[in-house]
């Protein structure tokens, strides 16, 4: 390993406004991600800010926020699997697969019964095909589902790749069933609703949706919007947030040398033999990625291994600090 790189136990940076930093919310039902989102831009006085992940309005629980700089993280925090609790009532369909929306099918529902809702539940976990809703933000020849739907429009969808990690039953009091579910991202619970209507044949529709967990956010440490509010007029909404590189733990660390930092600053790649092609958990591959420090422990980039090319080349690099 070079003099100029050193490898250092993680340490957690500070949450600084040129810094960026996430808040995990936990999402107000009633309200659409957008409208956090420009509640927040708000109190936080932040100009950039977004979410990583939509929660439908009739959905709770962890939404993050990317604040600053964590904006151009907002990829990762997509990372991981996603946690439900999901309440689902049967007898009847809607146009949307949730309560918002219209009825479109009413079916028998009294004579399911739990052993039923068991045995259907075999055919949601591990890894099937998932045809999208009609209320969705797919894109379909240059429009949104969701706008097609809203025009009385509805076209074919192309089935898609999911995977069901843990599906439990929590309740059973017909005719409403409630569920734990964790999943990998892309997966719709409004249409598992849906489908689970129509294995025990009947209709079915969501009523209830509390995300629990997203990757590294998770519900037991989400602040609500009025702890931030409060915290911004009586002290700093940052002690609520986590720091920029929370979502990249899973990535190797380097803390660079003030020559190094400014290379990487102004888009040079650094050699191999700066960085070295091992890592605490052995040699890196092409395409790998690691976090680059400052020696004062700011998260300055991440760098990828590009071996045939430049060696390591600074693929998101964070402005000056």
């Amino acid at each position: 390993m070079n003099e100029n790189v050193t490898k250092e136990s993680s340490s957690r940076p500070g949450t600084g406004p040129g810094i960026g930093c996430y808040l995990n919310i936990d999402k107000p039902q009633g309200w659409t991600s957008a409208d956090v989102v420009r509640k927040l831009k708000g109190v936080t006085r932040s100009k950039k800010i977004g979410h990583g992940g939509t929660l439908d309005p009739i959905a709770t629980g962890v939404l993050p926020i990317c604040i600053g700089p964590a904006t151009r993280f907002a990829d990762t925090v997509l990372l991981g699997t996603k946690s439900y609790r999901i309440t689902i009532e049967l007898g009847r369909s809607t146009d949307t697969y949730d309560l918002s929306g219209q009825t479109t099918a009413e079916a028998d529902w009294t004579g399911v019964s739990r052993d039923q809702v068991v045995g259907v539940l075999e055919n949601f976990r591990g890894e099937f095909d998932q045809v999208p809703p009609m209320y969705s933000a797919i894109h379909h020849n240059g429009k949104r589902l969701y706008e097609l739907a809203r025009q009385g429009i509805e076209v074919e969808r192309t089935a898609r790749p999911v995977e069901v990690l843990n599906l439990q039953l929590v309740d059973f009091s017909a005719p409403q069933i409630v569920l734990d579910l964790e999943c990998s991202h892309g997966f719709y619970a409004r249409t598992l609703a849906h489908d689970i209507g129509e294995k025990l044949e009947t209709h079915a529709h969501l009523t209830g949706l509390v995300r629990t967990h997203a990757g590294v956010f998770r519900i037991e440490d989400a602040v609500t919007l009025e702890q931030v509010i409060a915290e911004a007029e009586s002290g700093d909404w940052r002690d609520l947030a986590m720091p920029i590189d929370a979502t990249l733990q899973h990535l190797g660390r380097i803390t660079l040398n003030t020559m190094f930092v400014e290379m990487v600053q102004h888009g040079r790649p650094l050699s191999i033999a700066d960085v070295g092609v091992k890592g605490e958990t052995g040699a890196y591959d092409p395409g790998d990625r690691i976090r680059a420090y400052t020696p004062e422990g700011e998260l300055l980039a991440i760098l990828i291994f590009e071996p045939e090319r430049f060696g390591w080349r600074p693929e998101k690099v964070l402005a000056a600090l």
